[in-house]
């Protein structure tokens, strides 16, 4: 765990320390585009904040690879030379679409031709564990066609969100980090060195997310671009495909004891089927949603428009910054439920906890539609939004009194001007007393 905080500290500081030099960049090539229909922001804000998490992420595998405990996981396995090869492909692609408007069918193409690099090089899905049937190996086709279809969707629906402030990257460092404990738990608690490699990737991810946040966060100072959202979408996608399609369920001796023991035990292999799902459910339903909504329109799935869940949130009357955490709040839930009940299966105060969550949740996210009033003892304490309006009487305006002007008498002036018992004498030369004309 030592070296894995290491990595993620140096991986979040290279992309912290990056992020300002880069935004100085992006305003020098003028990568900040000018304010669309459907953007939130009410300035220009450059772009191209995906080159500081790309070294980021270079730093993070650097320094991994020079540690003892982690230098395993590049000598026994050629993912994370296929990971680097994929990000690389695909953040020069959004490094070229944050500066020039790439068309989105060349983007699309990318983003296939990059999960097909990590796939010639070994990262792919080789079986799916099926819940009622077992484990079903893939033919290499099969894998190829499903590991693409995984990233596309993955890099789409992370891109799909980032649309406010902090946003993209949050969400995306929430799922990392309950990736992270998973295949942590993999790892060490069934002694599975195939988990490895997932596991270095969450935690590289999460170290990139933390070091753009902070310049990120409402009000945002640079925007991390399709550069960076589609780069931490193929992270996370490596992540669930190298966790998923490589770990052989039987290391995990689940067939022994009784048949209710083995269905307990067995959770952890169809998890890893499940977990991406839940951990990319917000914006996976958001870029449902929208195909559905720009199809039935007759418009192009790729359109932009003004209908995504953060926008909706801002129509009801949601602020930027509680509209960014009510989107934290949900993720967060459905990702760590999903990974309490993998844990303890058996137990059902997980169950009550999500749902008593969700109904906490359910009342912040409608919030605004009541605009409850708050009693007039504790107006000092909540927000203006629930206060009583007060009301002011109506008074009408006196009449201006009418000024009239009194003679002034002259009044001999002093030195300098100046005088004893009157205003100070108006003279055109102000030069002092004594002074040579």
């Amino acid at each position: 765990m030592r070296d894995y905080l290491l990595t993620l500290c140096v991986t979040a500081a290279v992309t912290y320390l990056l992020t300002g030099p880069v935004r100085k960049f992006a305003i020098a090539t003028g990568a900040m585009p000018e304010i669309r229909a459907r953007d939130v922001h009410r300035e220009p804000t450059p772009r191209l904040g995906g080159i500081a998490m790309f070294f980021g992420l270079c730093a993070g595998l650097l320094v991994a690879d020079h540690l003892q405990n982690l230098n395993s996981v590049f000598e026994l396995s050629n993912e994370p030379r296929a990971l680097l090869s994929g990000a690389a492909l695909i953040w020069l692609i959004g490094v070229l679409d944050d500066k020039f408007e790439l068309d989105a069918l060349i983007k699309l193409g990318a983003q296939m031709i990059s999960a097909g690099v990590m796939v010639a090089q070994g990262l792919t899905i080789l079986w799916l564990p099926i819940p009622g049937v077992g484990v079903v190996s893939l033919t290499p086709w099969q894998g190829t066609l499903l590991t693409v279809a995984l990233v596309v969707l993955t890099i789409n629906a992370v891109n799909f969100v980032d649309g406010l402030d902090g946003l993209a990257a949050g969400m995306v460092c929430i799922a990392a980090a309950a990736f992270f404990l998973y295949a942590y738990r993999l790892w060490y608690g069934y002694t599975i060195e195939a988990a490895a490699p997932a596991t270095l990737f969450t935690v590289i991810l999460m170290g990139m997310c933390l070091g753009f946040l902070p310049h990120n966060m409402h009000p945002a100072r640079i925007f991390m671009g399709d550069s960076g959202s589609m780069l931490i979408g193929l992270i996370l996608a490596a992540s669930a495909i190298s966790i998923t399609g490589q770990v052989d369920p039987d290391a995990l001796k689940i067939f022994e004891g009784s048949t209710r023991e083995a269905t307990h035990a067995a959770l952890p292999v169809f998890i890893p089927l499940v977990l991406p799902l839940t951990i990319i459910a917000i914006p996976m339903a958001d870029l449902v949603l929208a195909i559905v909504r720009r199809t039935w329109k007759g418009q192009s799935p790729f359109a932009a428009d003004r209908g995504h869940l953060h926008h909706r949130l801002l129509e009801i009357g949601h602020s930027h910054s509680r509209a960014v955490l009510i989107m934290y709040f949900w993720s967060a839930l459905i990702a760590f439920g999903t990974l309490a009940y993998s844990v303890h299966s058996a137990s059902m105060w997980i169950v009550l906890c999500v749902v008593a969550l969700s109904a906490i949740g359910l009342v912040l996210l409608l919030l605004p539609r009541f605009a409850p009033r708050a009693p007039r003892w504790a107006e000092s304490v909540v927000p203006p939004r629930y206060r009583r309006r007060k009301r002011v009487p109506v008074v009408e305006a006196a009449p201006e009194p009418v000024v009239v002007e009194e003679e002034r008498i002259p009044v001999p002036a002093g030195i300098n001007g100046s005088t004893a018992i009157g205003n100070r004498a108006r003279f055109t030369d102000r030069r002092k007393a004594g002074t040579p004309s």
